[in-house]
């Protein structure tokens, strides 16, 4: 049930906002604080409909970020899309264009680097964390651990492995298995 009060609103804005602050990497690093404010904390959406949501939003044009967009509007309405959608973009886009006056000013020095350095393993985190959301909440259960299990270890093998051979020959795995009517 939509709620486009004030209230419902608000709380959009603010737990939105800080996930903007938050989304190192891109907003995929924010993708399990989103699950777990939008399923568990305020039941915006059920697991079903949040993994449908998610992959409404990867199956779009446009930024994967538009999960906000979809759960402003599960919960809002068309005002709830546009209030999500803003405050998910708008206090990174402020913090950015500042800090990035700041970051040319700074380059090659000691600190820039360290900064650098120590921020790649938190994006690495927060992706590992949306990942793992998703796959929580994914309808086929154990065959999308195994999949996506599989796909991390061939990634890790092969670095440069490009992403529609993987999709290629997973894809391929699980028409085989549908095939055999193998249920896992």
């Amino acid at each position: 049930m939509r709620d486009n009060s004030p209230g419902t609103l608000l709380t959009l804005f603010a737990v939105f906002a800080p996930l903007s602050l938050l989304s190192f990497g891109g907003g995929n690093a924010t993708i399990a604080d989103i699950a777990h404010q939008s399923v568990a904390v305020r039941h915006w959406t059920s697991d079903r409909e949040f993994a449908d949501l998610f992959a409404l939003s990867r199956a779009a044009p446009g930024p994967g970020s538009m999960l906000c967009a979809l759960i402003g509007w599960k919960a809002a309405g068309v005002a709830g899309a546009i209030i999500a959608t803003v405050a998910f973009y708008l206090p990174a886009s402020l913090l950015l264009f500042v800090a990035a006056k700041i970051w040319r000013r700074w380059r090659g020095s000691a600190w820039h680097q360290a900064v650098e350095r120590g921020i790649a393993p938190i994006a690495a985190g927060l992706f590992l964390s949306g990942g793992l959301a998703v796959l929580r909440v994914a309808p086929a259960g154990l065959a999308a651990w195994i999949a996506a299990g599989a796909a991390t270890a061939a990634l890790l093998y092969w670095p440069k492995l490009h992403p529609v051979r993987l999709l290629i020959v997973s894809g391929a795995a699980f028409g085989v298995i549908d095939l055999l009517g193998v249920r896992l």
